[in-house]
């Protein structure tokens, strides 16, 4: 797992962590039954709260690619070929739908949008 936390990023910390690793799972990085390291070790290792780790697993959890063994830890969840197509497809329509907006709020036409991102791709 490779984590790289940026202070200077408008993005929250937990949500820069979920983004990651939610990243490193979907594409196979992170393999089906791989161990995540307990929270507070990673939040030592991080050098950040254990609440903004535990925040990152919950939310990782609730999407389900993650899951919680009592006693034992968090593991990578077991996903299909598929699930993880699918899940992956959600998070960016997520996004998107909010960065649409926000485009919108400039009055940019889908090909001027377009165009920008073949520019920053």
């Amino acid at each position: 797992m490779n984590i790289a936390i940026s202070n200077s990023s408008d993005k929250p910390i937990y949500q820069q962590l979920f983004e990651q690793i939610s990243a490193q799972i979907l594409k196979g990085e992170l393999e089906n039954g791989y161990s995540l390291p307990p929270i507070r070790q990673a939040a030592t290792e991080l050098r950040v709260s254990i609440i903004t780790v535990k925040k990152a697993w919950e939310e990782l959890e609730r999407l389900g690619l993650i899951y919680t063994v009592t006693g034992k830890g968090c593991f990578v969840a077991e996903l299909s070929p598929d699930e993880m197509l699918q899940k992956r497809n959600e998070m960016i329509m997520k996004q998107m739908v909010l960065d649409t907006s926000y485009y919108k709020t400039f009055g940019l036409s889908l090909e001027e949008v377009f165009e920008l991102l073949k520019e920053i791709y």
